[in-house]
């Protein structure tokens, strides 16, 4: 395990890192339920046999193999234990309702939660259906908790493009209701982005937020053409920029930010481990990182756990992982008063206060 380094200012404890204000961009809804919640699930809906076991400490072990995942499509088949347990509009209020809950105990500031509505039509929900619960969802944990949420859709890659133009117009429809943007979501391989290039158009031509899981499990190509064909804000994971090093450049020149889910890119055998990432080659190139969960059953963590993994293995010191956590406010899908009155409440309320060297933008 690689140690803090010594000229480290502050050394931090995981403690430390649990009371900072914090922020998710990169949630996956689906893949972040509760298993206790899928148990009661599986029971009520008399769906035992979608479940590998019965008991909490069963789904644990069986959870435990995803670490053996052998790519991400591998990595991505365990989303066949969640989604056909939420199929319903109570189950869809219920896990958003957790997640922001979960989130809001860490103390987790701003949640934005992505998934894709069109998995959750198989029992006969409309489009509509399905969002209108997660949305009531999270609302519902806005008004119990001390958290802000917002909601991204996500087309998928392995669907034809009409799927991903009806979720884009979709995304638009609801832009003023809690959607804040559109996303591509799904195995990479063989699917590059600009085979959803109309979908992004429509969603750019009526001014969405744009994000793009790019260069997780495939090269620098899929990430420029994340940018540069469909016009993406941010990138989801983007491992595979280490293999770009103009593009890096261009990414710090225009401070395009990364949502990197480290654990995950472990998982996915995007990396070998944590200590090969390179989340500390792109922190040292001036590009913005944000950490996130990317999915917090599957891989088992939390935004404290992923900063503090990162401050244990990634050769990152405090006031690193301090500007991290702050990326996670800056550049946030939020209108930019807003964006900046939740930034200047982060910064008051940190332990670590900011110095004239960390502007809030």
């Amino acid at each position: 395990m690689a140690s803090p380094t010594t000229s480290d200012p502050a050394p931090l404890t995981r403690d430390d890192i649990q009371a900072w204000p914090k922020a998710e961009l990169h949630c996956h809804l689906d893949g972040s339920m509760r298993l206790e919640t899928m148990l009661e699930l599986a029971k009520t809906q008399g769906k035992r046999d979608v479940l590998p076991s019965d008991s909490v400490e069963g789904l644990r072990d069986e959870l435990r193999a995803v670490e053996a995942s052998e790519s991400l499509e591998a990595y991505l088949s365990w989303f066949g234990y969640a989604l056909p347990l939420l199929q319903t509009t109570e189950a869809l209020r219920r896990a958003a309702y957790e997640l922001a809950e979960d989130n809001a105990e860490e103390n987790v500031r701003y949640l934005e939660v992505r998934y894709s509505p069109i998995l959750h039509v198989e029992e006969g929900l409309s489009l509509e259906a399905v969002n209108d619960a997660v949305l009531d969802g999270l609302a519902q944990a806005e008004r119990d908790f001390d958290i802000t949420t917002s909601l991204i859709i996500c087309g998928l890659r392995d669907r034809f493009e009409s799927a991903s133009m009806r979720l884009a117009e979709m995304a638009v429809e609801y832009k003023h209701e809690g959607i804040v943007a559109f996303d591509l979501a799904g195995g990479e391989a063989g699917n590059p982005p600009k085979g959803h290039l109309h979908a992004f158009y429509h969603a750019r031509n009526n001014l969405l937020n744009l994000t793009i899981h790019a260069g997780e499990a495939w090269g620098p190509d899929s990430i420029r053409q994340a940018l540069f064909y469909c016009g993406a804000h941010r990138i989801g994971h983007g491992i595979s920029l280490r293999k770009d090093p103009e593009l890096m450049q261009y990414f710090a020149d225009h401070r395009i930010p990364l949502e990197v889910c480290p654990s995950s890119n472990v998982h996915t055998q995007a990396v070998p481990s944590l200590e090969a990432h390179p989340i500390e080659t792109f922190v040292h190139s001036n590009i913005p990182v944000t950490v996130n969960t990317d999915n917090r059953l599957f891989s088992r963590t939390s935004v404290t756990e992923e900063l503090w993994r990162v401050y244990q293995h990634c050769n990152l010191d405090a006031s690193d992982l301090r500007e991290i956590a702050l990326n996670g406010f800056r550049y946030a899908f939020l209108p930019y008063e807003q964006k900046q009155s939740l930034l200047r409440s982060t910064i008051d309320d940190f332990p670590l206060k900011a110095g004239p060297e960390t502007p809030l933008w």
